[in-house]
C-alpha cells in the first residue's frame, strides 16, 4: 500500500519542476492528484503521463481570491475531498539592489508567493475539516530563514509564509490540520536557472551548476529530493508535525561556507 493511498492531493505550481516531481511521487504513492498552474500544455502533458484516473488539473492564478477557491471546489468535485496541499507555486522576481526595485515587482512577488498562499490556506482548512483533518505543506526557501543582497521582494516573501504557516499550524490544529513548511536551497528548476541567467553565472561557463559552490555539498538539490520531503510531511508518518520549517538544502542553513 502506498504512503498516501486513498489520499486526494492538490499542488499548485504543478507544471513545474518540484510541483511536477511530487505529482509523480504523490500519485505512486497511491494519492489522486489536482494540479494547479497556469501551463495549460505543460498540466495536460503531465495529467496525461501520470493517467487520467489519478490525475486532473486546473487552469488558476493562484493570487486571484476566485480562482484560488475555484481549484479547491474542483478537487472536491473531482475527487471527493482534499486531505493534502502543496502550496508550493513561486516567482523569484528580479535580482537588483532593494533601492533599484520597483513597486511592481515587488507586488508581484507578494501576490503569488505571500497572497497565494494565504488564499489558499484560507480556502483549504474548511474543505479538509469536513475530511477530520489534513496536511498542508507551503514551500518557502532558504530565503526564508536568511537573507543575501539583491533579492529583497523573494525573500520578504518567504519569510512572510512562514508566519503564515505557524499562524495556520496553530488555528488548525483543533481540527487535525497539520500545516509545515519545506525550505529548499537551489533547485535544478527553471528558477535557479532564471537567477543564473541575471546574475551573469553562464552554464556554459565550465559548470552545470555555476550557483553551488555555496552549498556545502556543492550541487544542486534534485526537483525529487524536495518532493520526498513533501511526501513525508503530507503523509501520517508526520503524524505528529506541525508548525515547522524543514530544511532540504545541502546543509546551507548550516552556515556560511
Amino acid at each position: 500500500m502506498g504512503r498516501l493511498e486513498g489520499k486526494v492531493s492538490i499542488i499548485t505550481g504543478g507544471s513545474g519542476g518540484i510541483g511536477a516531481a511530487a505529482a509523480r511521487l504523490f500519485a505512486a504513492e497511491g494519492s489522486r492528484v489536482m494540479l494547479v498552474d497556469l501551463n495549460e500544455g505543460k498540466l495536460k502533458a503531465l495529467v496525461a503521463e501520470i493517467g487520467a484516473a489519478r490525475a486532473a488539473y486546473t487552469v488558476a492564478d493562484v493570487s486571484d481570491e476566485a480562482a484560488t477557491q475555484g481549484y479547491v471546489d474542483a478537487t472536491v468535485a473531482r475527487f471527493g475531498g482534499v486531505d493534502a496541499a502543496l502550496l508550493n507555486a513561486g516567482i523569484e522576481g528580479k535580482v537588483a539592489p532593494l533601492a533599484e526595485q520597483t513597486a511592481a515587482m515587488f507586488d508581484k512577488v507578494m501576490a503569488v508567493n505571500v497572497r497565494g498562499v494565504w488564499l489558499g490556506v484560507r480556502s483549504l482548512l474548511p474543505a479538509m475539516e469536513k475530511r477530520g483533518g489534513g496536511a498542508i505543506v507551503i514551500t518557502s526557501s532558504t530565503a526564508g530563514i536568511r537573507a543575501i543582497a539583491n533579492l529583497s521582494p523573494y525573500i520578504a516573501s518567504k519569510h512572510a509564509v512562514i508566519g503564515i504557516m505557524r499562524a495556520a499550524a496553530i488555528e488548525g490544529a483543533p481540527a487535525n490540520i497539520r500545516v509545515n513548511t519545506v525550505n529548499p536551497s537551489p533547485i535544478d528548476t527553471r528558477m535557479i536557472v532564471s537567477l543564473e541567467e541575471q546574475t551573469g553565472h553562464s552554464r556554459g561557463a565550465g559548470s552545470n551548476q555555476p550557483m553551488a559552490g555555496a552549498t556545502p555539498l556543492k550541487r544542486y538539490g534534485e526537483p525529487e529530493e524536495v518532493a520526498r520531503l513533501m511526501l513525508f510531511l503530507a503523509s501520517d508518518e508526520s503524524s505528529f508535525c506541525t508548525g515547522g520549517v524543514y530544511m532540504v538544502d545541502g546543509g546551507v542553513s548550516a552556515g556560511r561556507v
